[in-house]
Order: structure tokens, then sequence, then C-alpha cells
């Protein structure tokens, strides 16, 4: 990659992709790139000097982009085959590389600490990256979200050759690096429509496990269902939040609406840990993001200062909008898991509340694949709002639409709703905890239903 002055990013606007392109302007190099859409990532992308465009056509490049021998073109998987902009590129004989085949460069030039799983990942891998760059030992960092600490994805240091990379296993593309340590935060079935089956996904986990280096580590969650392929050396640890393993935590328990536990390690204990995001969901993502920053030298006041201090992510589990009528909280999730383990912790938090769920569907395939464990999940609220199906990355399918998920949903009060009705129907609601959940554009909803209630 050193032979290249200039980068350009089709898929700019992606969390992951705007951190690496954040990360060569901060190396000197002319940065530019496209998206399918502005947001307020791609806005912030332009105000840090990055040109961003959003119209498909060839003559939308800057010029100075147009060379191939100086010009490395960077694309994520979500690009489409036949993208004029991608057609150009390959016409003209530039160098093409995928965010993942990057990022592998990267960790092999560095301690690359690369968080893995279906679910979880995102939050693992935030909350180690700020407890190793809030101590002396210092990190770097590419994450799949926004920081609140930093209001960031991407964390550099001068000080230190570790970098937390989240390892995203869509595409495969987890299969490009090399892992200094990892993590394995769960392994349920995802993307099968890549996978196929649910054996080949988690054989695609397996291989993860042998690309550790030779004197690494491993840490994954006790019960996971995949046999771990490990080169000669490595280490193996296992961690769970109440169910034992070689980090743990134990006594969790709730005071005046602050998340206590003590974190249990092959050798040592830390009482009486404050979680600075009460949500229990987050202690078990804690404990393997806490081993990996004591396995690399944190100290425990350390420990004890970065989780209490960590302010979370936007869209993981954020309260909104508080006021005496009502809660607001917008999450992420997408997967069944993450719902299971985001409406109990919701439910666990506000156990005598009546909680409204807005769920938005992400994907088609994913929709076919898991209506079923959709509908088991959304019915552990006390009401549904169903949207329609997010197709991102794909073209419809015949026969589904989220009526497969609410037909199987055992609430009564249950409904389907677009999204340009969706405020005037929240409009004539009696609502005590609201939550929205989804990885499509329901985000872009977020402060209208804020401002709405707000009135």
């Amino acid at each position: 990659m050193e032979k290249f002055s200039k980068y350009y990013f089709l898929g700019i606007g992606g969390i992951g992709m705007s951190a690496l392109a954040r990360y060569f302007r901060t190396k000197g190099y002319e940065i530019a790139g496209y998206d399918r859409t502005p947001t307020k990532l791609t806005s912030d992308l332009q105000s840090e000097g990055i040109a961003v465009c959003f119209d498909e056509n060839v003559d939308q490049i800057p010029d100075k982009f147009t060379q191939a021998k100086n010009t490395l073109v960077i694309i994520t998987p979500a690009i489409p085959h036949n993208h004029p902009q991608l057609l150009y590129f390959q016409e003209n004989n530039f160098t093409i590389q995928k965010r993942s085949q990057v990022l592998g460069d990267i960790t092999r030039k560095s301690k690359g600490i690369c968080i893995a799983g279906t679910h979880g990942k995102t939050t693992t891998s935030t909350i180690a990256a700020h407890l190793l760059y809030q101590s002396q030992v210092s990190c770097n960092a590419f994450l799949g979200g926004i920081a609140n600490n930093y209001n960031t994805n991407l964390l550099l240091s001068n000080e230190s050759n570790l970098v937390v990379i989240e390892a995203d296993e869509y595409d495969r593309s987890f299969h490009q690096l090399s892992p200094y340590m990892a993590v394995i935060t769960s392994a349920d079935p995802d993307h099968l429509d890549i996978y196929e089956t649910a054996a080949a996904f988690r054989e695609s986990f397996e291989h993860f496990t042998s690309l550790i280096r030779t004197g690494g580590v491993l840490i994954m969650r006790k019960g996971i269902d995949i046999e771990p392929q490990l080169q000669k050396g490595v280490k193996l640890y296992t961690y769970s939040m109440e169910e034992g393993g070689d980090f743990h935590a134990e006594n969790i328990k709730t005071v005046k609406g602050e998340i206590h536990f003590d974190f249990v390690t092959p050798t040592d204990r830390i009482n009486d840990v404050r979680l600075g995001v009460p949500a229990k969901i987050n202690v078990e993502n804690s404990v393997a993001a806490m081993a990996i920053a004591w396995l690399n030298g944190v100290s425990v006041e350390e420990l004890r200062a970065g989780i209490s201090s960590f302010s979370g992510i936007y869209r993981r589990f954020n309260v909104v909008y508080k006021s005496d009528k009502v809660i607001y909280m917008d999450d992420y999730a997408h997967h069944p898991s993450e719902l299971n383990a985001s409406i109990s912790s919701i439910r666990n938090l506000y156990p005598d509340r009546k909680i409204t769920g807005i769920f938005q569907p992400h994907l088609y395939t994913r929709t076919r694949d898991f209506a079923s464990d959709f509908a088991a999940a959304l019915s552990k609220l006390d009401e549904l709002i169903l949207l329609d199906i997010y197709p991102a990355r794909e073209l419809p399918i015949e026969g589904v639409t989220s009526e497969l998920i609410l037909s199987e949903v055992k609430l009564k009060n249950k409904i389907l709703c677009s999204t340009e009705n969706l405020l005037p129907l929240l409009k004539d609601k009696e609502l005590d905890v609201l939550v929205t959940f989804g990885a499509g554009d329901i985000d872009k909803l977020v402060p209208k239903i804020k401002a709405q209630l707000s009135k």
C-alpha cells in the first residue's frame, strides 16, 4: 500500500470504511469516496476535508483520483458488481482491495486484537479499546460504532502497537486478518445468503481461530458451538457473564439504577466494579473486554476507572429521551439473539413498565431465515410496531415481507406500519418505555421521534 498516495473509497459512509478513510487521512494521504446517500457520518467526513460524492456516475470521481499508478481503490462488499465507478476502476487496471484486505495488512504490521461474533462485537471492541486507550498501555482502534467517549470510530496512538479491530464475519471478511489476540463473543448463524448452512457459518469461525499467531490468545465465550483450530502456542481462555470460565462476573447487582459486579480472572479478583452503561447485556461484553485489557497489562485501578467511565456507543442501548412520562431508547439490534438480549435488559431495568418496541427488519434473507426467531424475541415486548424490511444490498424476495414475522408474534398489541405513518401513529399512543430497534435507516427517525416526544 505504500506506493499509493491517494485512496478512493466505494462505500465511504459505512462505519468500517469511514474509520479507514479517517486513518489514511491522518497519515497524510489524499482521500475521497462515494456513498449512496448522505448521512451524518458522510457529513462529518466532508467537514474533515474528505470529498464525498453521492452520484455513481464516473464523472463524479475527482480528476486527481483517476490515475491508476497512484490511487488505491478500497471497496465494501455492499457495492454491487455493476456499479459504474467500480467498473471504471476495473476496466482501467486500478488496484482494488476489499476493506478486509486493508485491515489484514494493518494487523500484519501490528498486534491486532480482533473481536469477532454474530453479536456483541461492536460493544466488546469499543469497551476494550476504551480500557486500553485510557490506560498507560494505550492502543489504536478501528471500531464498528461511534464511541460516545470520543465521538469517533477511530482511535490513534503513537505509543502503542496494539490495534483493536472489529472482525466482521460477513463475506468471510475476518479471514483476511492476522490476530495477535482474538475474542469470539458468539457464533449464532447469520448471513445465510453467504454461508447457506449453519454448519458452514460455524466452520468459518473455526477457520478464523486458526489465523491467530503463534504465541497469541483466543478468548471465547463459554458454551459457543465451535471447535477452535489453534496454532501451537496459542492460549485459550473462556469467559461468561455468570456461568464461570477463566474470566467471569459474580455478585451482579443493581444499585440505584447502576450495575455493579465482581470481575474474576484466573489469578485476580476486582470487587464491586461499576458499569458505566447500566444494561445487564453489557456485563458479559465488559468481562471479555476487561480480559483483553488485563492480559495486556492494564492495571486494576485503570480497569475499574475505565469500566465506570465508559459511556456507550451511538445506537447501542442509548437513552435518547427521558421525562416523567416516557423513556425513549434506541438500539442497533437486528438479529434475534440481539433482540432477545436487548429486550431482556430493558425489562430488567424497567420491570413494571409497558415496553413498546418499533422494529425495522434488516435484509430479506435474514427475515426469511429467522422469521420465527424474530417473532419469539419480539413477543417479549408489551406492544410491537413492525416496519417494512430495509433491503440494504438486496433485491426483494417473493413472499418475504414483515408479515412473516408479525403473523407469528404472540402479542395482542401488534401492528404493521410504514415509516411514513410512524410519527402520526405514535402521536396518538400512550407511551411508557419506547424502543427503536434495527440496523437499517431507522436511525433517521430517531431525532424526529425525540422531537415529537419532547413536545
